[in-house]
């Protein structure tokens, strides 16, 4: 007998959550990675190949895009972070969504802060959705379910 079929999570399905702050759905998230540096090191007596030991942990910054709406409450956060120099981190928590509505895997990042805005671009002649991009520069992230 065939065991239960598992199939993949739909990357088109997932909500965001930022620490204190309502926001509408987001378009896209990208960008959340880790890696281990890698340090080579290798004393006189040792053979011709370096020994590798681990380095410093690096995490890469995460992009949402969401499509411009009334809400500031991320841009107060922006705001307060990049031009007043008051940076707040949050968690930000990222959340897939199963074909029932359920959350079945869940990401938490650790001490995110904004690095970067930008503002939509406005085409008279274009027909898609404004845009808005928030960059976060974070230290760590887990997965939690």
């Amino acid at each position: 007998m065939a065991g239960e079929r598992n199939d993949p999570y739909r990357k088109f399905r997932f909500r965001v959550e930022v620490e204190g702050i309502e926001q509408a759905g987001f378009s896209e998230v990208s960008g959340f990675d880790a890696s281990l540096d890698v340090v080579e090191y290798r004393e006189g007596t040792d053979v011709i190949t370096p020994r590798k030991l681990p380095g410093l942990a690096k995490y890469g910054n995460i992009t949402l895009k969401w499509g411009a709406t009334e809400s500031l409450d991320l841009f107060e956060w922006v705001q307060e972070c990049i031009v007043e120099g008051s940076v707040e981190r949050k968690t930000v928590t990222i959340i897939a969504i199963d074909e029932g509505g359920e959350d079945v895997a869940t990401w938490q990042v650790i001490e995110a802060w904004p690095t970067k805005y930008t503002a939509p671009d406005f085409n008279a002649s274009a027909s898609e959705v404004a845009i808005e991009l928030l960059e976060l520069a974070h230290e760590g992230m887990l997965r939690t379910q």
